[in-house]
């Protein structure tokens, strides 16, 4: 098939589709004035990635159903957002799970790790989900894979072992059930967290108490609490949180359980001991205080940096060269710990324990109860992936998708060791199209893929970008400036009838709010091929 524009939206000026086929856009408080590729005014639309968005109404003639379809647009990212870039266009029926998605996935606290790091995904999907996770092996001699983390293309995992003559490692995945051992940063039993910063994989150490988890205690008593980056085959020591020991630590901070990149500078938080570190350089870290007791983890929303507590609530930091200041938003109903975050249609979500709840931050600043996630106890890494939301948890180690209205249905049971109290669903990341979770006593890995999906598993470059997704035939693929970045596993066209009467949205999507400018954004029914959006990006 030939592509034929179903719309093209310049948005330079208005939301108006140029292609005479009469989609015109209802702006939802998007700047149609910005300035475009080359600077010009009125060349763009700026979106707050907060309510700003651009609404198409739904007519027959948006209907994809099972055709070849192509999206084409050039799209403008900060270098540092401290937030999910965003969605750029979905036409999605959620509770049909029905449509297609397009749009800068960020997946920081899942549960203590920065996942997926501003990471182009495209899906498609009309109900269709793998009917089992897949074993993707076993990192070593794993007992917790504590960190799932994606960075230059590759998904590296971080692991607790408990013998006395071992420690925790760092593994890249290598395909299949197999995985490639990257060493030991230290002595350590754990590695317990990875972030991706700066182009560079960091690794945070500690001493992890199994008995947290009801196992037996490691042997292996030595003290952890540092970060390393990796360069090259070696592992550099970056030093220790709080040095020898921090203003606010009972003893030593022998653990780093969660890295956070906000406003372009590396946090860490340990998990025994109170504080917060911003990383300084070489060996060096900031102590940045405490806002009075030990916390879980660290996110980023809406420019804000937040601290998950060993608690009921969720703290916002805000400090300067000489000050901190710490703000209590909430105190959640029946919570003990909050574990996890993640955003989804633009709001935060937060899991807890021990009553296996997800809580949702409304617009007006309070908070509803998204529901108990079966009969579960504990709430841990969650991840949108293709439209729906998907947390894991203790003590089966069940992964679960949010279906609406306080439902969660079970996508599986990842963990199914014996005589045993706890099992854990608990670290997540997108990669290669598929949901990878990490679990705790098998210490395996488990992939699952929901509907069609190509991922960059490359943190987008900031500036102005043209990125192009394609459904042709049996796959889908993905390119930013002209170059193919991703393609998903092959399907039958048949199986995925993507009509639905949902609107189209542009800057707004299951995810999250879209933060940046776009411009010249074209929907095709037909497959653009490589040579062509080659000349689409060189013409923007």
């Amino acid at each position: 098939m030939e592509p034929t524009l179903i719309g093209h939206w310049r948005l330079a000026g208005d939301a108006e589709d140029a292609s005479g086929n009469g989609h015109h856009g209802q702006n939802w408080g998007a700047d149609l004035q910005a300035p475009g590729l080359a600077g010009q005014a009125n060349g763009a639309a700026a979106f707050d990635g907060r309510a700003s968005c651009i609404v198409v109404p739904h007519r027959p003639s948006l209907q994809l159903g099972t055709d070849d379809f192509s999206l084409s647009v050039n799209v403008y990212s900060e270098e540092h957002v401290d937030d999910s870039i965003g969605d750029i266009a979905a036409k999605f029926d959620s509770q049909q799970r029905n449509g297609f998605n397009f749009g800068v996935k960020r997946h920081g606290a899942a549960c203590n790790s920065l996942a997926n790091q501003q990471n182009l995904q495209f899906g498609i999907d009309d109900g269709e989900i793998d009917p089992a996770w897949t074993d993707c092996g076993r990192p070593g001699n794993a007992v917790f894979v504590m960190s799932l983390v994606v960075h230059e293309g590759e998904l590296y995992a971080g692991t607790f072992e408990t013998g006395a003559d071992e420690t925790g490692r760092v593994f890249r995945y290598a395909g299949g059930a197999e995985w490639e051992d990257l060493g030991a940063p230290d002595a350590a039993n754990a590695v317990m967290t990875l972030a991706s910063f700066g182009g560079q994989l960091y690794a945070g150490t500690g001493r992890l108490k199994a008995l947290g988890s009801s196992l037996p205690p490691s042997p292996n008593v030595h003290e952890g609490g540092r970060v390393f980056r990796r360069e090259g085959r070696d592992w550099i020591d970056c030093g220790k949180l709080g040095g020898a020991k921090g203003d606010y630590a009972e003893y030593t901070h022998d653990t780093v359980h969660a890295l956070e990149v906000f406003q372009g500078q590396l946090y860490g938080l340990p998990l025994y001991t109170q504080g917060l570190f911003r990383y300084d350089g070489h060996e060096s870290w900031i102590d940045c205080g405490s806002h009075g007791s030990r916390a879980m983890t660290l996110g980023v929303f809406r420019d804000q940096l937040y601290v998950l507590e060993n608690g009921n609530g969720v703290i916002r930091f805000e400090g300067g060269a000489d000050w901190t200041r710490w703000t209590r938003v909430t105190e959640l109903p029946g919570a003990s710990q909050v574990y996890s975050m993640a955003v989804y249609e633009g709001r935060m979500v937060v899991g807890t324990w021990p009553e296996a709840a997800v809580f949702r931050w409304e617009k007006d600043g309070s908070w509803t109860n998204m529901g108990r996630l079966g009969d579960e106890l504990e709430v841990m890494g969650m991840a949108v992936y293709n439209g729906k939301l998907y947390a894991g948890t203790l003590p089966l180690a069940q992964v679960y998708r949010y279906d609406g209205d306080g439902r969660w249905t079970c996508t599986g049971q990842l963990d199914t060791t014996p005589e045993v109290r706890y099992r854990r669903a608990w670290s997540t990341a997108v990669f290669q199209g598929k949901l990878f979770f990490g679990t705790l006593p098998s210490g395996r890995v488990h992939s699952l893929e929901a509907g069609r999906n190509a991922t960059c598993d490359r943190q987008l470059a900031p500036g102005w970008r043209h990125l192009a997704a394609v459904r042709s035939g049996g796959v889908l693929r993905l390119y930013i400036d002209g170059a193919e970045v991703g393609v998903s596993t092959a399907f039958d066209p048949a199986a995925y009838d993507l009509s639905n009467q949902e609107p189209l949205q542009i800057g707004f999507g299951q995810h999250d709010y879209f933060r940046g400018r776009l411009c010249d954004l074209r929907l095709y029914r037909g497959a653009l091929s490589a040579a062509e959006i080659a000349v689409l990006g060189q013409s923007g």
